[in-house]
């Protein structure tokens, strides 16, 4: 491995001694198509009181000179985790740029995940222009998804076999801690493979990351949802929705879909505990709601309000999450429980529409993130980038050290504007005691 670039934690496989076939302006130059260099940076900071961090990224964008030979490169695209909005964008944009721009004649698909590089795996997808064509317009993953992964030696086994010199990781945190587990097995055999990571979760949780495909869509997706459910809530008398939308340790999803409606009376989010009984918990603040509205919409984050359960050996998933008991199904039982106590006549309608939120095809917004972060990913790469994501922060595309974004979940603020226009258009209490 070469020297690490000034302050950014990027290490490259090598020297780069290739001419880029992609026809921009000197770096350097005031051209928005010029090309970037290494020592372009970007400044960066985490604000979370009372704690604020910042560092140098290194920016995104097509070098001048490349690591690999475009003429010679093989490349491969894995899709992990669980389905998201804009994984078909993705595999579409980055087969793209490699066969139109780079010009790499091989482009394989691995299948159903890391386990695609297992002993046990499907043969590779050979993905084309034309193969690709139109797959944007779909939901899910043309290549398939999974969870967990073979032992790190074979995958890096398996990429040897078919001659990879670039790997595409597209997926959550634990996807990527997989492929930085690749990229050091790699590195300690002394191979010339480039692991470049594409961060994939509806939950918006990655360090180092304004904004991660899928989140816009899905807070779109459940806003829809949450219009269906407030009609539902006004329908009955008493009437009661309680909606469970995505967020296993991070409320965006449930705050996004929350300013989207317009229509949510309270928000209940991992990052706040809150009390169910009392004279200040959420029971009572839903009575009152009831007894001088008629209705109410209630949005919870499935990783909310975890606290409430008896503490129990947490299992884990294949990718090594830790099981949540369901919040939901919880929830509702309790508010029914409450209002029969308080001989409150009321009806509660439950709506879970997690898995529909996640397989839709991606918006607009998503579907152009996707694409400029699938480009840069492939410019990354050709230039013997390894170890490393690209993700959208303060207007710009960075490279950022995997490590240092899978160190900790991203969360939600709750001292910020985002959760304090929650409150205003909600007008819950500032907390549940």
């Amino acid at each position: 491995m070469s020297a690490m670039s000034p302050d950014t934690g990027i290490t490259s496989l090598g020297e780069c001694h290739y001419p880029s076939p992609l026809r921009l302006a000197a770096r350097g130059a005031d051209d928005v198509w010029a090309f970037t260099g290494d020592a372009q940076c970007v400044r960066g900071d985490v604000n979370v009181p009372p704690v604020q961090t910042e560092r140098l990224f290194e920016k995104a964008g097509p070098r001048e000179s490349l690591y690999f030979d475009p003429r010679k490169a093989r490349a491969a695209i894995v899709t992990c985790g669980g389905l998201c909005p804009g994984l078909n964008n993705v595999i579409r944009s980055a087969t793209l740029e490699c066969c139109r721009n780079y010009g790499l004649s091989q482009v394989f698909g691995v299948r159903f995940g890391y386990q695609g590089l297992g002993p046990d795996g499907e043969p590779f997808a050979v993905l084309t222009p034309e193969v690709v064509e139109g797959i944007d317009r779909l939901g899910g993953t043309i290549l398939g998804s999974s969870r967990g992964s073979p032992e790190t030696a074979v995958m890096v086994d398996c990429l040897q076999k078919h001659g990879i010199n670039i790997l595409l990781c597209v997926g959550g945190d634990g996807t990527q801690r997989g492929a930085y587990r690749l990229h050091e097995e790699i590195v300690r055999r002394g191979l010339k493979i480039a692991v470049v990571g594409i961060p994939k979760t509806i939950d918006n949780d990655i360090q180092w990351c304004d904004q991660t495909f899928g989140f816009f869509t899905a807070a779109d997706c459940a806003k829809q949802v949450i219009t269906s459910a407030h009609v539902e809530a006004k329908g009955a008398r008493n009437g009661i929705a309680l909606v469970k939308l995505m967020g296993r340790d991070s409320g965006f999803v449930a705050a996004g879909a929350t300013l989207a409606s317009g229509e949510v009376n309270f928000t209940l989010i991992p990052e706040q505990r809150f009390a169910l009984r009392g004279e200040n918990g959420f029971l009572e603040a839903l009575k009152r709601r009831i007894l001088g509205r008629g209705h109410a919409v209630v949005v919870v984050a499935e990783g909310a309000g975890q606290h409430l359960f008896e503490k129990a050996e947490g299992k884990r998933d294949a990718s090594g999450n830790i099981g949540y008991q369901d919040i939901g199904p919880f929830l509702k039982q309790e508010i029914i429980r409450f209002f029969a106590e308080n001989s409150i006549p009321a009806e509660v309608k439950y709506i879970d529409p997690s898995y529909v939120v996640r397989s839709v095809p991606a918006n607009a917004v998503d579907g152009v993130l996707c694409d400029q972060l699938a480009r840069r990913a492939v410019h990354a790469a050709m230039a013997g980038k390894s170890g490393m994501l690209v993700a959208a922060l303060n207007r710009a595309y960075i490279h950022v050290p995997i490590p240092l974004a899978t160190a900790k979940r991203r969360q939600l603020n709750l001292q910020s504007e985002l959760w304090r226009s929650v409150l205003a258009v909600t007008g819950q209490p500032v907390r549940f005691e």
